[in-house]
């Protein structure tokens, strides 16, 4: 509700006043003061550019005479983290030998583990797979041929499709994948009577220029002595090689011979 204007008179003067009520408040409210911003001091600290004797001597009176502060209060819990990464290296190493033998004999008993997660059976690991000897697979397969496991049937949630192929495509197969009949291979054709024959050109012996071999590069010998002392040492090492791997197989497989 708003009252109406009202009239009043002070020393000759004609003055205007109006009233509104709680309701036009609401409607509008007062301008609150806007907060003053702080300036951004981007200048460095006053310290920075004192003299070097104000500097030593403020670090002396805070050595023999520090300032009394209030003593500092934790909120958080401390944790055990153990000995610290940099307290490690800077030991020394017949210390970390008796540790490790000193975990050896007598280690640390800690508390049992608890697990929050849910373990999970997930068969047999690749790596406990590939330790198995050949002759585990062989029977694993053979037991599963002969009484296979019986597993349940499959849940399938998804609704199969009955037309895959729609009805109006219409599939023609290849001539070639009806018909039925063996292969016929037709023959060569004869070659022409009339056609010459031509000789085939025979190979002529070239003698080799005695004044080349005797200026041959010196070298050449030396390198096919070693390119045929290597084939023999290799032919050596084979022969070592394969007697080893026969000697292992006889070692594992029928030891009451050796």
């Amino acid at each position: 509700m708003e009252w109406p204007n009202t009239v009043s008179i002070q020393r000759g003067t004609l003055t205007l006043m109006s009233y509104r009520s709680n309701a036009a408040e609401a409607w509008y409210p007062e301008p609150e003061p806007t907060p003053v911003e702080s300036a951004l001091d981007l200048l460095p600290p006053p310290n920075l550019t004192q003299p070097l004797w104000r500097s030593l001597a403020a670090n002396l009176r805070d050595t023999f005479a520090p300032p009394k502060l209030p003593p500092l209060q934790l909120e958080s819990r401390p944790v055990d983290v153990g000995m610290l990464l940099v307290d490690r290296i800077s030991r020394p190493w017949f210390r970390t030998i008796f540790t490790n033998i000193g975990d050896v004999v007598s280690p640390e008993a800690l508390p049992p583990l608890e697990l929050e997660s849910r373990p999970v059976d997930v068969g047999e690991l690749i790596t406990d797979q590939l330790s198995h000897f050949w002759w585990g697979s062989l029977l694993r397969n053979l037991a599963d041929r002969v009484a296979p496991e019986k597993v349940r049937s499959l849940d399938l949630t998804a609704k199969p499709v009955l037309d895959v192929i729609p009805k109006a495509w219409l599939l023609l197969p290849l001539w070639s994948d009806l018909i039925s009949t063996p292969k016929v291979f037709y023959p060569d054709k004869p070659a022409p009577e009339n056609a010459a024959r031509v000789p085939a050109p025979r190979p002529v012996p070239v003698v080799p220029d005695l004044r080349e071999v005797q200026n041959a590069d010196p070298t050449a010998a030396d390198l096919i002595r070693d390119l045929r002392r290597s084939r023999i040492r290799k032919r050596i090492w084979i022969s070592l090689a394969t007697a080893q791997v026969i000697y292992l197989m006889v070692a594992v497989f029928w030891p009451s011979l050796l």
